[in-house]
């Protein structure tokens, strides 16, 4: 809590890689604050890609993945704002749309796929993929 906070998520000049260090000594601490973090991602999915690097790592974790997970804690310190709300309504209705396409691309006649859920009147989730 008493940490500096930083304003970008992961530092580029950093390759995390397996057995990278000195293997961490509580390993369970780790896998649970993964986990914790993994939950957050629901409101911040702005985490998502740090998380999923980390959650690599989750069988032999060192100190340079448990440095990443204290830089994703310090980034979330200094941008509590940057969350996604969910607005209050009467309904809770899943609501799913999906659209493909076939001959999007004449050129190589690869399939588009996309889809988009919200729960009300909240987005919760959207792909796309060509």
């Amino acid at each position: 809590m008493n940490s500096k906070s930083i304003d970008i998520l992961m530092d580029p000049n950093v390759k995390l890689l397996p057995n990278q260090g000195d293997p961490l000594s509580d390993l369970e601490k780790y896998m649970r604050l993964v986990e914790k973090l993994n939950y957050l991602t629901v409101t911040r999915p702005d985490i998502s890609f740090a998380v999923s690097v980390v959650s690599q790592f989750l069988n032999s974790p060192c100190e340079d993945h448990w440095n990443a997970i204290t830089r994703i804690l310090k980034y979330i310190k200094g941008s509590p704002r940057k969350c996604l709300l969910f607005s209050h309504n009467n309904h809770i209705k899943v609501i799913c749309y999906s659209d493909a396409d076939w001959t999007g691309s004449p050129s190589d006649r690869r399939l588009t796929f996309s889809y988009r859920v919200s729960i009300g009147n909240n987005f919760i989730s959207w792909k796309s993929k060509k």
